[in-house]
């Protein structure tokens, strides 16, 4: 149960396994250019005085390619595989962050996040390719639309959610971090203590990855 000073708990919580996925991670310049803007953006407080939504931790930004959820132990080791095969068949490609939005509405937004504006196809491609390697292994094809983007923040239906959004749509509308997609990684999502934390399991080199031990 959940009441007005606690947060939802994520609905795959009590479910088996290491909640994993696949992304690529900003340079440590772009991440720092988007942490900027952030703390700008948190620097004028939350409206009315409520609480504030959750905005995730600004030292483990990243481009999520495939979400893959509770994984048992026994399949970590295939999808370390898929990142590999996923990072042999891509080649590095030029990307740039820019402009913010809400899903799924602003008056009633659950995640505020910033846009791609350059590379969103190569990045489109990235993911396909991520797809494939999963499916050769195992996992069944996403069905979803990918849809480029960096989320910064969860809503949980705080009040005060469309008017940081509409902050953050503000602060961002012309911003443009550019930086070189070199690499992808199996990350972990770890929660308890706050913000959830990603620990990477896996980095490999775009159109570079070693051979696998």
């Amino acid at each position: 149960m959940t009441g007005p000073n606690r947060r939802p708990r994520w609905p795959g919580a009590d479910l088996p396994g290491r909640r994993i996925f696949i992304a690529t991670p900003l340079p440590d310049q772009a991440a720092a250019a988007v942490a900027e803007l952030v703390e700008r953006v948190r620097a004028a407080g939350v409206p009315g005085g409520g609480r504030d939504v959750r905005w995730v931790r600004l030292d483990g930004l990243h481009l999520t390619l495939r979400f893959l959820g509770p994984t048992l132990e026994d399949r970590v080791g295939a999808a370390r595989a898929a990142v590999h095969f996923a990072a042999a068949a891509a080649d590095p490609f030029d990307l740039a962050i820019g402009g913010a939005g809400t899903f799924p509405t602003a008056a009633h937004p659950r995640a505020l996040w910033l846009g791609v504006r350059d590379g969103a196809d190569s990045l489109a491609s990235l993911a396909a390719q991520v797809d494939r390697a999963l499916v050769d292994a195992g996992w069944p094809p996403e069905t979803r639309p990918f849809r480029a983007h960096l989320t910064l923040a969860r809503a949980d239906g705080v009040p005060a959610g469309s008017s940081i959004g509409a902050r953050l749509e503000e602060a961002a509308a012309a911003l443009r971090v550019a930086f070189r997609v070199e690499r992808i990684g199996l990350f972990e999502s770890l929660t308890g203590g706050g913000p959830a934390r990603y620990a990477p399991l896996e980095l490999v080199d775009l159109g570079g990855a070693e051979e696998l031990g």
